[in-house]
Protein backbone atom coordinates (compact mmCIF):
# COMPACT_ATOMS: atom_id res chain seq x y z
CA UNK A 1 0.00 0.00 0.00
CA UNK A 2 1.01 3.30 -0.86
CA UNK A 3 0.06 6.47 -0.08
CA UNK A 4 0.18 7.95 -3.86
CA UNK A 5 -2.20 4.93 -3.91
CA UNK A 6 -4.66 6.18 -1.24
CA UNK A 7 -4.77 9.75 -2.47
CA UNK A 8 -5.75 8.09 -5.89
CA UNK A 9 -8.26 5.86 -3.95
CA UNK A 10 -9.88 8.91 -1.94
CA UNK A 11 -10.79 10.98 -5.33
CA UNK A 12 -12.17 8.39 -6.88
CA UNK A 13 -14.52 7.39 -4.07
CA UNK A 14 -15.21 11.09 -4.24
CA UNK A 15 -15.91 11.65 -7.59
CA UNK A 16 -17.36 8.36 -8.30
CA UNK A 17 -15.82 8.13 -11.49
CA UNK A 18 -12.22 6.91 -13.11
CA UNK A 19 -12.30 9.40 -15.86
CA UNK A 20 -13.52 12.65 -13.45
CA UNK A 21 -10.76 11.74 -11.21
CA UNK A 22 -8.23 11.64 -13.70
CA UNK A 23 -8.65 14.65 -14.67
CA UNK A 24 -8.45 16.14 -11.24
CA UNK A 25 -5.28 14.10 -10.63
CA UNK A 26 -3.75 15.00 -13.99
CA UNK A 27 -2.84 11.43 -14.59
CA UNK A 28 -3.68 9.05 -17.16
CA UNK A 29 -6.89 6.63 -16.66
CA UNK A 30 -5.26 3.97 -17.65
CA UNK A 31 -2.40 4.54 -15.36
CA UNK A 32 -5.11 5.44 -12.63
CA UNK A 33 -7.10 2.20 -12.81
CA UNK A 34 -3.31 0.11 -12.54
CA UNK A 35 -2.59 2.11 -9.05
CA UNK A 36 -6.11 1.35 -7.86
CA UNK A 37 -6.03 -2.29 -8.77
CA UNK A 38 -2.66 -2.97 -7.18
CA UNK A 39 -4.22 -1.28 -4.14
CA UNK A 40 -7.49 -4.01 -4.21
CA UNK A 41 -4.59 -6.78 -4.71
CA UNK A 42 -2.31 -5.61 -1.94
CA UNK A 43 -5.62 -5.93 0.03
CA UNK A 44 -7.04 -8.61 -1.57
CA UNK A 45 -10.66 -7.17 -1.52
CA UNK A 46 -12.70 -5.06 -4.37
CA UNK A 47 -12.99 -1.73 -3.00
CA UNK A 48 -15.28 -0.24 -5.69
CA UNK A 49 -18.70 -2.00 -6.91
CA UNK A 50 -19.23 -1.04 -10.65
CA UNK A 51 -22.98 0.25 -12.27
CA UNK A 52 -24.60 1.00 -14.82
CA UNK A 53 -24.33 5.01 -12.71
CA UNK A 54 -20.47 5.19 -12.03
CA UNK A 55 -18.99 3.19 -9.54
CA UNK A 56 -19.58 3.48 -5.28
CA UNK A 57 -17.66 1.60 -2.73
CA UNK A 58 -17.81 -1.30 -1.34
CA UNK A 59 -17.59 -2.14 2.67
CA UNK A 60 -14.23 -2.85 2.35
CA UNK A 61 -14.17 0.37 0.26
CA UNK A 62 -16.17 2.28 2.91
CA UNK A 63 -13.71 1.22 5.58
CA UNK A 64 -10.73 2.20 3.93
CA UNK A 65 -11.88 5.41 3.01
CA UNK A 66 -11.80 6.68 6.96
CA UNK A 67 -8.46 5.99 7.30
CA UNK A 68 -7.62 6.56 4.41
CA UNK A 69 -8.14 9.99 4.87
CA UNK A 70 -6.93 10.11 8.15
CA UNK A 71 -3.55 9.07 6.98
CA UNK A 72 -3.97 11.84 4.11
CA UNK A 73 -4.85 14.66 6.54
CA UNK A 74 -2.29 13.72 8.50
CA UNK A 75 0.71 13.81 6.03
CA UNK A 76 -0.46 17.06 4.89
CA UNK A 77 -0.72 18.53 7.98
CA UNK A 78 2.87 17.47 8.78
CA UNK A 79 4.35 18.73 5.62
CA UNK A 80 2.73 22.47 6.64
CA UNK A 81 4.08 22.10 9.84
CA UNK A 82 7.79 21.20 8.65
CA UNK A 83 7.40 23.91 5.49
CA UNK A 84 6.25 26.40 8.09
CA UNK A 85 9.17 25.48 10.04
CA UNK A 86 11.58 26.36 7.39
CA UNK A 87 9.90 29.67 6.89
CA UNK A 88 9.89 30.03 10.50
CA UNK A 89 12.47 27.85 12.58
CA UNK A 90 11.16 27.28 16.25
CA UNK A 91 12.72 25.00 19.12
CA UNK A 92 14.88 25.37 22.17
CA UNK A 93 18.49 25.25 21.76
CA UNK A 94 20.77 25.47 25.29
CA UNK A 95 24.02 27.08 24.52
CA UNK A 96 26.80 26.98 27.16
CA UNK A 97 29.99 29.24 27.31
CA UNK A 98 32.62 30.67 29.72
CA UNK A 99 31.47 33.63 31.76
CA UNK A 100 34.49 35.42 30.59
CA UNK A 101 32.92 35.12 26.67
CA UNK A 102 28.81 35.38 28.18
CA UNK A 103 29.73 38.77 29.66
CA UNK A 104 29.73 39.90 26.45
CA UNK A 105 28.05 38.06 24.14
CA UNK A 106 24.72 36.85 25.85
CA UNK A 107 22.88 39.73 25.61
CA UNK A 108 23.20 41.06 22.06
CA UNK A 109 22.83 37.03 21.12
CA UNK A 110 19.47 36.52 22.64
CA UNK A 111 18.62 39.94 21.30
CA UNK A 112 19.28 39.20 18.33
CA UNK A 113 17.71 35.92 17.79
CA UNK A 114 14.23 37.27 19.46
CA UNK A 115 14.31 40.10 16.85
CA UNK A 116 15.36 37.63 13.59
CA UNK A 117 13.76 34.13 14.93
CA UNK A 118 11.03 35.05 17.61
CA UNK A 119 10.01 31.05 17.45
CA UNK A 120 13.86 29.73 18.70
CA UNK A 121 13.83 29.91 22.43
CA UNK A 122 17.70 30.40 23.68
CA UNK A 123 18.75 28.67 27.03
CA UNK A 124 22.00 30.16 27.96
CA UNK A 125 24.37 28.50 30.75
CA UNK A 126 27.76 29.72 32.08
CA UNK A 127 30.86 27.09 32.75
CA UNK A 128 33.93 26.66 32.77
CA UNK A 129 35.35 25.40 28.96
CA UNK A 130 35.66 22.08 30.97
CA UNK A 131 32.44 21.89 32.23
CA UNK A 132 31.10 22.95 28.55
CA UNK A 133 32.94 20.24 26.76
CA UNK A 134 31.67 17.65 29.04
CA UNK A 135 28.08 19.05 28.02
CA UNK A 136 28.86 18.74 24.60
CA UNK A 137 30.17 15.48 24.75
CA UNK A 138 27.07 13.68 27.15
CA UNK A 139 24.72 15.21 24.62
CA UNK A 140 23.10 18.00 27.01
CA UNK A 141 23.69 21.05 25.36
CA UNK A 142 23.49 21.80 21.25
CA UNK A 143 26.08 24.48 21.26
CA UNK A 144 29.48 25.13 23.32
CA UNK A 145 31.35 28.29 22.92
CA UNK A 146 34.93 27.17 24.35
CA UNK A 147 37.99 28.05 24.38
CA UNK A 148 40.95 25.63 22.88
CA UNK A 149 38.84 22.70 22.39
CA UNK A 150 40.24 19.31 22.74
CA UNK A 151 39.62 16.94 19.61
CA UNK A 152 36.77 14.33 21.06
CA UNK A 153 35.07 12.32 18.82
CA UNK A 154 31.58 13.55 20.34
CA UNK A 155 32.75 17.08 19.35
CA UNK A 156 32.61 19.03 16.21
CA UNK A 157 34.63 22.44 16.35
CA UNK A 158 35.59 25.66 14.50
CA UNK A 159 37.75 28.76 15.06
CA UNK A 160 36.14 31.86 15.98
CA UNK A 161 39.29 33.46 16.77
CA UNK A 162 42.18 34.29 18.54
CA UNK A 163 42.24 36.74 21.71
CA UNK A 164 45.21 38.15 23.27
CA UNK A 165 45.52 37.86 26.87
CA UNK A 166 45.95 41.46 28.67
CA UNK A 167 46.91 42.22 32.02
CA UNK A 168 43.95 44.73 34.46
CA UNK A 169 44.92 46.61 37.19
CA UNK A 170 43.15 49.24 39.13
CA UNK A 171 43.02 52.65 37.63
CA UNK A 172 45.42 54.14 39.98
CA UNK A 173 48.05 51.70 39.11
CA UNK A 174 49.31 50.83 42.68
CA UNK A 175 51.90 48.78 41.01
CA UNK A 176 53.40 51.22 38.84
CA UNK A 177 53.18 49.24 36.01
CA UNK A 178 53.38 52.00 33.89
CA UNK A 179 52.97 53.08 29.86
CA UNK A 180 52.97 50.32 27.18
CA UNK A 181 53.22 46.76 26.77
CA UNK A 182 54.29 44.86 29.96
CA UNK A 183 57.30 42.00 29.97
CA UNK A 184 56.03 38.68 31.28
CA UNK A 185 58.84 39.25 33.52
CA UNK A 186 56.87 41.61 35.70
CA UNK A 187 54.45 38.98 36.75
CA UNK A 188 56.83 37.68 38.98
CA UNK A 189 56.55 40.86 40.89
CA UNK A 190 53.06 42.00 40.16
CA UNK A 191 50.38 40.95 42.60
CA UNK A 192 47.99 38.66 40.77
CA UNK A 193 44.31 37.46 41.11
CA UNK A 194 44.14 34.46 39.30
CA UNK A 195 41.42 31.56 38.52
CA UNK A 196 43.17 28.13 41.12
CA UNK A 197 44.78 25.10 38.73
CA UNK A 198 42.57 23.09 36.75
CA UNK A 199 40.90 26.22 35.36
CA UNK A 200 42.16 26.85 31.66
CA UNK A 201 42.65 30.13 31.81
CA UNK A 202 45.13 29.47 34.90
CA UNK A 203 46.59 26.47 33.12
CA UNK A 204 47.38 28.54 30.08
CA UNK A 205 49.44 31.31 31.91
CA UNK A 206 51.50 29.25 33.70
CA UNK A 207 53.18 27.07 30.35
CA UNK A 208 53.54 30.42 28.88
CA UNK A 209 55.22 31.82 31.78
CA UNK A 210 56.94 28.46 32.31
CA UNK A 211 58.80 28.70 28.85
CA UNK A 212 60.50 31.80 30.42
CA UNK A 213 61.38 30.48 33.62
CA UNK A 214 59.40 32.93 35.02
CA UNK A 215 56.38 31.80 37.88
CA UNK A 216 53.31 34.05 38.68
CA UNK A 217 52.55 36.60 41.48
CA UNK A 218 49.56 35.00 42.31
CA UNK A 219 48.35 36.52 45.70
CA UNK A 220 44.62 35.13 45.79
CA UNK A 221 42.85 32.55 43.62
CA UNK A 222 39.36 33.30 42.66
CA UNK A 223 37.32 31.38 39.97
CA UNK A 224 34.91 33.77 39.60
CA UNK A 225 34.94 36.38 37.13
CA UNK A 226 32.67 39.14 37.93
CA UNK A 227 34.24 39.12 42.02
CA UNK A 228 37.95 39.26 40.50
CA UNK A 229 36.90 42.56 38.46
CA UNK A 230 35.38 44.32 41.44
CA UNK A 231 38.26 43.34 43.71
CA UNK A 232 40.64 44.48 40.30
CA UNK A 233 38.69 48.26 41.31
CA UNK A 234 38.86 48.42 44.42
CA UNK A 235 42.98 48.22 44.46
CA UNK A 236 43.24 44.27 45.46
CA UNK A 237 45.25 43.20 43.05
CA UNK A 238 46.05 42.27 39.30
CA UNK A 239 44.83 39.69 36.83
CA UNK A 240 44.92 38.69 33.41
CA UNK A 241 41.80 38.37 30.64
CA UNK A 242 40.82 38.82 27.15
CA UNK A 243 40.35 42.68 26.50
CA UNK A 244 36.83 41.78 24.78
CA UNK A 245 35.27 41.05 28.54
CA UNK A 246 36.02 43.97 29.96
CA UNK A 247 36.64 46.76 27.47
CA UNK A 248 33.67 48.54 28.82
CA UNK A 249 35.57 48.92 32.49
CA UNK A 250 38.33 50.09 30.70
CA UNK A 251 36.71 52.46 28.50
CA UNK A 252 34.83 54.11 31.16
CA UNK A 253 38.14 54.39 33.22
CA UNK A 254 37.19 51.74 36.28
CA UNK A 255 39.98 49.56 35.21
CA UNK A 256 43.26 49.96 32.92
CA UNK A 257 44.61 47.36 30.13
CA UNK A 258 48.27 46.74 29.27
CA UNK A 259 49.08 44.28 26.48
CA UNK A 260 51.62 41.36 27.87
CA UNK A 261 54.38 40.98 25.81
CA UNK A 262 57.74 38.59 25.86
CA UNK A 263 55.69 35.91 25.16
CA UNK A 264 52.24 36.97 24.00
CA UNK A 265 49.25 35.04 25.21
CA UNK A 266 46.90 33.83 23.41
CA UNK A 267 43.83 31.22 23.33
CA UNK A 268 41.32 30.31 20.47
CA UNK A 269 37.72 30.65 21.17
CA UNK A 270 35.80 28.32 19.54
CA UNK A 271 32.45 26.93 18.50
CA UNK A 272 31.22 23.50 19.18
CA UNK A 273 28.40 21.47 19.05
CA UNK A 274 27.61 17.84 20.10
CA UNK A 275 27.05 14.95 17.22
CA UNK A 276 25.14 13.38 20.79
CA UNK A 277 22.32 15.62 19.29
CA UNK A 278 20.69 16.12 16.38
CA UNK A 279 21.64 19.24 14.45
CA UNK A 280 18.21 20.57 13.63
CA UNK A 281 17.32 23.71 11.44
CA UNK A 282 17.50 26.12 14.98
CA UNK A 283 20.66 24.63 15.63
CA UNK A 284 22.89 25.30 13.00
CA UNK A 285 20.43 29.28 12.86
CA UNK A 286 21.40 29.80 16.22
CA UNK A 287 25.05 28.80 15.51
CA UNK A 288 25.13 31.36 12.27
CA UNK A 289 24.01 33.91 15.05
CA UNK A 290 27.01 33.16 17.48
CA UNK A 291 29.43 33.39 14.71
CA UNK A 292 28.24 36.59 12.87
CA UNK A 293 27.81 38.36 16.70
CA UNK A 294 31.23 36.91 17.63
CA UNK A 295 32.50 39.21 14.81
CA UNK A 296 30.93 42.17 15.40
CA UNK A 297 31.74 42.02 19.14
CA UNK A 298 35.61 41.81 18.35
CA UNK A 299 36.01 43.52 15.00
CA UNK A 300 37.29 46.92 16.47
CA UNK A 301 39.49 45.58 19.15
CA UNK A 302 43.05 45.43 16.97
CA UNK A 303 44.94 42.93 19.72
CA UNK A 304 41.79 40.09 18.53
CA UNK A 305 42.79 38.76 14.99
CA UNK A 306 39.65 36.77 13.42
CA UNK A 307 40.40 33.53 12.26
CA UNK A 308 40.56 32.93 8.78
Amino acid sequence: MEFKQLKYFLCVAEFGSFSKAAVQLSVAQPILSRQIRALEQDLNTELFYRNGRGIVLSESGKLLESYAKEIVQTAGKASFEIMAMKAAPRGQITIAMPPSIGWVLTVPLVLRCRREFPMISLHVVEGFSGHVTEWLSTGRIDIGVVYNAPRLPALLTEPLLEEQLVLLGPADDPAGVGKGPVPAARLEDIPLILPARPHGLRLLIDRNLEKVGIVANVQLELDAMASTLGLVEEGAGYTILCDAAVRHLVRAGRIRSWPIDAPKMTRQLMLATSTQRPTSVATRIVAKLIRAQVAELFADVREVEPVR
